[in-house]
């Protein structure tokens, strides 16, 4: 396989992963105050993506997909607040296991890692286009 489109198929993997992991990053930051609806129910549970590297025979490279978004088993905060609709018995209200912080820095993270395949794949692009008019000139 031709080496610029196998590294423009390699950065499509990558922007196709990196996007799907600010999605998940954007459900947590949306849901980060979202409680359940009965009273001692559980609120919302962060989700988590994780990656594989899969090896491509046809161009000869290594590349990315998502393989799973699951849930975070971290405990869920607690919260005294006895007027809440979601309050157990004790005045407790289960609170997301979403740690704004942390989420802050895998979008930052993931935006940079999305920006630099973009930036691959505008090289490719700007190469492609070399080639073309090195063909044409000849």
């Amino acid at each position: 396989m031709d080496p610029l489109a196998s590294a423009s198929q390699i950065s499509a993997a990558g922007l196709r992963a990196q996007s799907t992991r600010l999605r998940v990053v954007s459900e947590n930051i949306a849901n980060a105050q979202s409680t359940s609806t009965t009273p001692g129910g559980d609120p919302y549970s962060r989700k988590t993506i994780s990656f594989e590297t899969i090896y491509d025979r046809t161009s000869g490279g290594a590349s990315v997909r998502v393989k799973t978004v699951g849930t975070d088993d971290a405990p869920f905060r607690l919260e005294h607040d006895p007027e809440h609709p979601a309050a157990d018995e004790n005045g407790d209200v289960k609170m997301p296991n979403v740690n704004m912080i942390m989420e802050m820095a895998d979008m930052r993270e993931a935006t940079r890692s999305y920006e630099a395949n973009l930036q691959m794949m505008k090289q490719v692009r700007a190469m492609f286009s070399a080639t073309i008019d090195l063909l044409r000139s000849s």
